[in-house]
């Protein structure tokens, strides 16, 4: 069984909407939708906003189900300006930038006295995303950015991209990641650009909804080659 996650309502209506719905619960306010995505079991779900919230359900759902892989879809402010919006970034890993504990000599993102700083994507899964032709813009491979801040200042933009060669940013898929990386199951993460993370008007709406369709997209396309 695969776990598919996102944040928010609007970034996995297209993928409710699109599968075979055989049983939707909730767990404490969250939605869980179960079913099938190209003839593949799934369970997915809306996780809410935020490193602790995406975390927390994540765990929850990994006890409930023991799914054998997890796939978190949603959007992310661009971090080079060569990405535009409605382009596809499917993660290589992903990293927490504001886990800052320099001040006692640790690196940036690193969590203290732990192991864990870089979480890698499954290659096998980026492989697989890597082949779908994407149906807005361009796809690119790259380093995601997490953080509890919505990036929207140039020169905030320009420090992740410089300090932890960051590719875009977003505010839960390192959270996902660690909680793969410690249940030992293969993650990926998928995102859509919505912003060049700069404070620049965007229709986020429009955008979210275009991001919809593009993860129901890659998920369909993904499982039918699992």
């Amino acid at each position: 069984m695969t776990l598919v996650l996102g944040a928010m309502d609007g970034e996995v209506a297209a993928i409710t909407a699109g599968m075979q719905v055989d049983a939707r619960e909730e767990w404490k306010g969250f939605p869980v939708f179960r079913g099938e995505i190209s003839g593949r079991p799934v369970v997915v779900s809306r996780t809410g906003v935020g490193k602790s919230l995406s975390a927390m359900l994540c765990q929850h759902l990994i006890d409930a189900w023991s799914p054998r892989r997890i796939i978190f879809t949603g959007v992310a402010g661009a971090l080079r300006t060569r990405f535009e919006i409605g382009d596809t970034i499917i993660a290589v890993d992903t990293m927490q930038h504001d886990m800052d504990v320099t001040a006692l000599g640790f690196e940036l993102g690193r969590i203290p006295y732990s192991p864990h700083r870089r979480f890698v994507c499954d290659p096998g899964l980026v492989g697989l995303a890597a082949a779908v032709v994407p149906p807005h813009g361009a796809a690119h491979r790259g380093r995601v950015l997490t953080g509890d801040r919505f990036v929207a200042d140039a020169a905030t933009r320009e420090r992740l991209a410089q300090t932890l060669d960051g590719d875009a940013v977003e505010m839960e898929g390192a959270s996902v990641g660690l909680v793969a990386t410690v249940n030992a199951i293969p993650f990926l993460l998928i995102r859509t650009i919505s912003d060049h993370s700069d404070g620049s008007a965007v229709a986020f709406e429009e955008v979210v909804s275009l991001a919809a369709d593009n993860s129901w997209h890659y998920l369909r396309e993904i499982m039918k080659n699992l």
